[in-house]
């Protein structure tokens, strides 16, 4: 991403979308304490960068490469969140503030060394926000390390096929699932290497509909999560935000 900022807005907008609700304006300018006609020409700017579908008076919902982005940071802040907690014993109303202040420093590297020592925790301190799934290719967390180091070589851009919006299109990175759900997936042509398009998504998490290799499937929110997928960046952000505080903030909806 092109700056902290950038990371910030789409962290606050990914806490909205995850309880199913669009992040309007004047919200947003309240979490990020900014004007919202700052909040308004942000928006519009993610949306031409592709992170995000905007409407106004509507709000904002992130498409597939904005969560891919967004999922990357929010990981941090929640793994932050249980390290500080469980690790290091801070109480749990400090610890979101603190995570805040570290999680644009944080790297993948650490982030992931953090899974493992807390034995890949499913939720924050709080046991009510989830913890993102790790992106990488992994079984346990044996095959952490050497994963980390091929992604490294090449950095890629996955996300889950349940957060991509209509019309986008990936590639399959893999599956993780349990057999019959695997094999399932694999017998609808979703292997590795696999093209597909988002032809619909139903509201109310109804199921995904998705062109692959000349047929039309239609996948329930459940068995989509199973498949990571790849996501071409196209062009990167281009555009910074308009300086926001972040340090010490407490976000409305978010893990405390």
């Amino acid at each position: 991403m092109s700056t902290d900022s950038v990371q910030e807005y789409l962290e606050a907008i990914h806490a909205f979308n995850e309880t199913g609700e669009p992040a309007k304006t004047t919200e947003l300018a309240e979490k990020l304490a900014v004007s919202p006609p700052s909040v308004t020409e942000m928006l519009k700017r993610l949306a031409e960068d592709g992170l995000v579908e905007y409407e106004p008076y509507k709000g904002a919902t992130l498409t597939g490469m904005g969560m891919a982005y967004a999922e990357r940071i929010v990981r941090k802040h929640r793994l932050l969140e249980r390290y500080l907690h469980d690790s290091l014993g801070l109480k749990r109303e400090k610890v979101h503030d603190e995570a805040c202040r570290l999680e644009h420093s944080l790297s993948d590297d650490v982030a992931d060394a953090m899974c493992r020592a807390l034995d890949q925790p499913a939720t924050c301190p709080d046991d009510h926000n989830p913890i993102p799934p790790c992106s990488l290719e992994v079984k346990d967390c044996d095959d952490c390390v050497a994963a980390r180091k091929k992604a490294n070589d090449r950095p890629r851009l996955v996300t889950q096929l349940s957060n991509l919006r209509t019309g986008e299109e990936a590639v399959v990175a893999f599956v993780r699932a349990g057999n019959g759900a695997y094999k399932r997936l694999l017998d609808m042509g979703l292997t590795q290497g696999t093209r597909l398009r988002v032809v619909n998504v139903a509201p109310f998490k109804g199921p995904v509909e998705i062109a692959v290799r000349d047929t039309r499937l239609a996948l329930g929110r459940g068995l989509a999560s199973f498949v990571f997928v790849e996501i071409s960046e196209g062009k990167a952000p281009r555009h910074g935000a308009p300086p926001g505080p972040h340090s010490g903030r407490r976000w409305r909806g978010h893990a405390q």
